[in-house]
């Protein structure tokens, strides 16, 4: 499937300058999400996963049923003041901006095995905060998804430690 025909482009959102790859016309064409949904499932089902993780709230999409196909827990990362319970934090920065993201002090331990998803890999640092947060809970990362990874911005050189799949990659 050509999920790049499906993606559609916004200029100049969330502010000028930013050409913003929208996930949202994947969400109205069932027969696209499934094949995303099952091309993690066959990527991942036998890693011996025990949580995915992911940012909200595009990640939260994706996450989610593959939690559900592959058996296992799912761990939301939140903006700060979001969860309930004690949290702990990691300050990232964005290509238009910076934010912080928490997670439950008490959602992993070291006999994890977590997956880290998201919709698009940019320039990597909201995953590297996920990652940060993941490294003081002493679980092992399995691996990074991705939808779509927008080459050009080099995002792996900033995650060069983990394994990556991406099922699109843009380049220009």
């Amino acid at each position: 499937m050509n999920l790049r025909t499906i993606i559609r482009e916004v200029p100049d959102f969330p502010k000028e300058g930013i050409l913003f790859y929208d996930i949202t016309p994947i969400l109205t064409n069932p027969a696209a999400f499934k094949y995303i949904i099952d091309q993690f499932v066959n990527e991942f089902k036998n890693k011996g996963i025990t949580k995915i993780l992911a940012p909200e709230a595009r990640g939260f999409i994706f996450a989610t049923p593959l939690a559900f196909a592959l058996n296992t827990a799912f761990v939301p990362i939140r903006k700060p003041g979001k969860l309930p319970a004690e949290t702990i934090s990691a300050h990232y920065d964005l290509e238009y901006g910076s934010n912080s993201l928490e997670m439950h002090k008490d959602a992993l331990s070291a006999d994890d095995k977590v997956l880290i998803i998201d919709d698009l890999l940019a320039t990597g640092g909201t995953i590297n905060a996920i990652v940060e947060l993941v490294k003081t809970t002493k679980a092992e990362i399995v691996g990074l998804a991705f939808v779509c990874e927008l080459d050009f911005l080099n995002p792996r050189k900033l995650l060069a430690n983990y394994p990556i799949t991406t099922l699109l990659h843009i380049t220009e």
